[in-house]
């Protein structure tokens, strides 16, 4: 029946309901998992789509991440092309992704012990990239007050929002929610911290999306982890961040370093020379700061580290 806009001959769904809007959850060998609500009436699902070719002509790669609108071929088979990348607020470079609003790092206080030189550098990574951090403490249920001290005394002025929480008991987890509601993030952390449990305090039901994946792409040929966003409810989402275990710092002159530890920058007018390192230099006020235990020993000690890394870097 030409005209009435209705598709084929079934009448299942009319033209203007093939389009929808969508999120790329996930990005496998040519196939881009969608989360998109459909129209027919069953709420959000997963549609396995292909990009369309004017992608490759325009130089243009599709992210997990990216805001895009699609083309439903098969409702009840969920499938469909994507036809429209929309604008992106940023894109992300390690790991490569799309539209990140912020970062989610999360460490355990005790059980491991927590590894301040990697947290530091994921810190300094996510700030390049534009992006804030929010500093998860985990395992609070099994560490002392003097512990939670410490890190509150060393991580209190680095410019991040710090959380103390327990996965195991629930403690601070409706607070984290609040922190993540209506954002997509990135969510890291070393092995053991208790990461995974987090993920499934937020939302128990949050690997639905993921299994759903899973049996669709379930044909032996898909071995290596990839970069995934889960939808922990309509518009928030999280991002596992895969290969978290050491990050070396690029694209980085030894002298912006400093720009990246905000708690130096009270003290460096103190400092006799401009454009002073705080390593070597006498009359330093980053320094005599430390002294004064105004600035944390830890912070100052990776920074301090990554100072010589990048000296080191630009001999070679």
């Amino acid at each position: 029946m030409a005209g009435n806009g209705i598709i084929g001959e079934t009448g299942k769904y009319k033209e203007e309901n093939r389009y929808i809007h969508g999120k790329i959850v996930k990005g496998i060998a040519g196939f881009y998992y969608v989360y998109g609500e459909d129209n027919s009436g069953k709420g959000s699902r997963i549609y396995e789509c292909k990009a369309k070719g004017i992608f490759r002509k325009e130089n243009k790669k599709p992210l997990v991440g990216d805001d895009v609108r699609m083309e439903i071929l098969e409702e009840d088979a969920q499938t469909g092309n994507i036809v429209e990348l929309l604008p992106r607020k940023n894109e992300l470079i390690r790991p490569a992704v799309a539209n990140i609003d912020q970062a989610l790092v999360i460490f355990a206080i005790v059980k491991p012990e927590p590894n301040f030189n990697l947290l530091d550098r994921f810190l300094i990574m996510m700030e390049q990239q534009g992006l804030s951090s929010i500093i998860c403490f985990n395992k609070q249920d099994i560490a002392t007050q003097e512990e939670k001290e410490a890190l509150e005394k060393a991580y209190g002025s680095c410019g991040c929002r710090i959380l103390f929480a327990s996965a195991k008991k629930g403690d601070g987890i409706e607070e984290l929610k609040g922190l993540l509601h209506g954002k997509t993030t990135a969510v890291a952390g070393p092995s053991g911290v208790g990461k995974s449990s987090i993920i499934n305090c937020l939302n128990p039901e949050a690997c639905m999306e993921t299994g759903e994946i899973s049996r669709k792409i379930d044909r032996g040929r898909h071995t290596t982890r990839h970069s995934e966003i889960v939808a922990l409810q309509e518009g928030t989402y999280i991002m596992d961040t895969p290969g978290f275990t050491s990050l070396r710092l690029f694209h980085m002159e030894k002298e912006e370093l400093p720009g990246y530890y905000p708690e130096f920058v009270f003290y460096e007018e103190k400092c006799r020379f401009s454009g002073c390192a705080h390593i070597n230099e006498p009359d330093c006020g980053v320094k005599m700061a430390l002294d004064e235990g105004r600035i944390s020993k830890v912070r100052y000690e990776n920074y301090k580290v990554l100072y010589r890394e990048l000296q080191e870097m630009k001999r070679y």
